[in-house]
């Protein structure tokens, strides 16, 4: 046999002994979000978890499910919109849980609509959340991660970020396409410090935010609107967000240990159905 050869960890998906920080980790209404279904699969592999939303009682509402299952689990407000939020949370996460070994960044809004619904407000305020809120969340983490030589950052962007789906939705496309150009600029740039960076891009998912702000421009029928969706995707179905969760759990452990740079869609071929 050719090629380098190496040891083979026994259980590459423990994250057992890692802090991850989840920015959204609540839920904008009850029910599974993707940020929510993470932050409990981290927990169930080991993983200490630091679940940061603006909604305080959504982010503890996670906290608790984590806690009846035997995890570790702390909520932080954290208006990720807010650059002096941003910083003075993951000064605290530095004092009261380092090392922090994963930054999964999951955070995003949006405005329907093309460039006449949108305004440069609208556009300056979703790229202040999805963008900027990145990178802020990405400079309060590189530097522990370069003193210690790992580190692994995740973002959560959008298929809508690759591909037009029907219907407009301006900047939240172009700014969840940025993210995605981003996390593969940090990738490249910190890789040679053992720092991997990579982007999921689910698809359509179900989950309370489609139910909240998405439905609407399918039907006024929620069930209608979720029929509609599913009939988008080649499999025929939306996805759950455990789903997404898994993909990201993968991305956080060793079994992805030479995964840097990339997306990775969960979206049931969408993507592929408009090439």
């Amino acid at each position: 046999m050719s090629g380098t050869t190496g040891h083979t960890p026994n259980a590459p998906w423990d994250l057992t002994g890692k802090t991850v920080a989840v920015a959204g980790g609540g839920s904008v209404a009850p029910g599974w979000s993707i940020g929510r279904a993470s932050c409990v699969t981290y927990a169930r592999l080991g993983a200490t978890v630091c679940v940061l939303d603006r909604d305080l009682s959504s982010a503890q509402e996670t906290v608790r499910l984590i806690t009846e299952e035997g995890g570790a689990a702390y909520a932080y407000q954290t208006d990720m919109a807010r650059e002096e939020d941003i910083v003075d949370t993951f000064r605290t996460l530095a004092a009261r849980h380092a090392p922090l070994d994963v930054l999964h960044h999951n955070v995003g809004i949006g405005k329907t609509g093309g460039p006449m619904e949108t305004s440069a407000e609208d556009l300056d305020r979703i790229h202040a959340v999805n963008v900027k809120s990145l990178m802020l969340s990405c400079q309060a983490v590189l530097p522990g991660m370069v003193e210690r030589g790992a580190g692994a950052i995740i973002s959560i962007a959008s298929v809508a970020g690759l591909r037009y789906l029907g219907y407009p939705h301006l900047a939240y496309c172009t700014t969840k396409a940025a993210v995605i150009h981003m996390t593969r600029m940090i990738a490249q740039q910190y890789a040679p410090h053992g720092i991997r960076a990579n982007t999921v891009v689910p698809g359509l998912i179900d989950t309370p935010r489609v139910a909240a702000n998405v439905a609407h421009v399918f039907s006024d029928s929620l069930e209608e609107a979720k029929a509609a969706r599913a009939r988008q995707v080649p499999l025929q179905r939306m996805g759950t967000p455990w789903e997404v969760a898994n993909a990201c759990a993968f991305l956080a452990s060793d079994a992805a240990s030479y995964v840097t740079g990339t997306e990775l869609l969960i979206d049931g071929g969408l993507t592929g159905k408009y090439v």
